[in-house]
């Protein structure tokens, strides 16, 4: 492969980069459980910007189904997250030949 040929590939996957990396800055997600007693919304980089619970989750006293709803949104959430960094990579990648089914370990 040609020096110059490498320098523009060098320079497409920097360009990728850098999208991806201010496109992940700018994804936010909203999910929830129990029919929206449990709310969590979560940034790019699936921290946690804001988590709401319904008061009535409290009239139960009921511990155990608090935990379990706020680990479910939080999980959905974090999955919501996966597929729009997905998706948004997939739009990256698709302009590179051979790099549309790109997976890149520990980002999903």
């Amino acid at each position: 492969m040609e020096v110059k040929a490498l320098q523009q590939m060098l320079a497409q996957f920097r360009q990728m980069q850098e999208s991806l990396e201010q496109q992940v800055k700018e994804i936010r997600v909203e999910a929830s459980a129990g029919g929206g007693m449990v709310t969590v919304k979560m940034d790019g980089q699936k921290r946690v910007s804001e988590l709401k619970i319904d008061p009535e989750v409290f009239a139960s006293k009921d511990l155990e189904m608090l935990q379990d709803l706020v680990q479910a949104a939080m999980n959905d959430a974090s999955r919501r997250v996966d597929e729009e960094l997905q998706s948004q990579l997939k739009g990256i990648a698709g302009g590179l030949p051979g790099l549309s089914g790109l997976k890149i370990p520990g980002l999903f």
